[in-house]
């Protein structure tokens, strides 16, 4: 049973640029709505969680998604660095829990695999395969592709969950339990 026309949110959050994409599956197919890419400049790191947090918010009112995905923080080899990106994703965060939107994290390998088939794939791989399974005429910039495909990723997990939902309420004759 496919998932009936659901919207979500994905976000790929840095500190200086931050992806936003939102899709909506309806059935089988997937649609583009929106997506964009948050450059923050070089204020203050007040100012530019502020900003990150303020877009993501607007984005949400303009496109009521029900859920929201965003990329877990990966260890990285600056610890600095990942201090930053752990404040701009926990703005991000903030702004989808305000909104009472249902959050799921993902990691960079799960949405590499859920979009490319493989957790290996290259950030250009990605673009493209982002651009083929929303069907759009030309590449969207890597952060946003980014957030397009953590939004694809978790609507396809939705996908899978209600099919084992369903799966779990009938028989293997197909009858829905409860109803012998």
């Amino acid at each position: 049973m496919p998932v009936e026309a659901l919207r979500t949110i994905g976000i790929d959050p840095g500190s200086r640029a931050t992806g936003i994409g939102v899709v909506e599956a309806r059935g089988q197919s997937l649609h583009y709505i929106h997506s964009e890419c948050v450059r923050t400049g070089t204020g203050s790191l007040g100012a530019r969680l502020v900003q990150i947090h303020q877009r993501i918010r607007e984005v949400i009112s303009r496109f009521q998604p029900v859920s929201g995905a965003i990329e877990k923080v990966f260890v990285s080899a600056n610890p600095q660095s990942a201090l930053v990106l752990g404040q701009a994703r926990g703005s991000a965060l903030l702004a989808l829990a305000e909104s009472d939107l249902e959050i799921s994290e993902y990691s960079a390998l799960e949405i590499k695999r859920a979009i490319t088939g493989t957790g290996r794939a290259d950030k250009e791989q990605v673009q493209h395969m982002v651009r083929v399974l929303l069907g759009m005429d030309r590449k969207p910039p890597q952060d946003a592709a980014d957030a397009l495909a953590c939004a694809i990723c978790h609507l396809h997990h939705a996908e899978g969950q209600q099919r084992q939902t369903v799966a779990q309420a009938v028989d293997p004759l197909g009858k829905p339990k409860g109803l012998q």
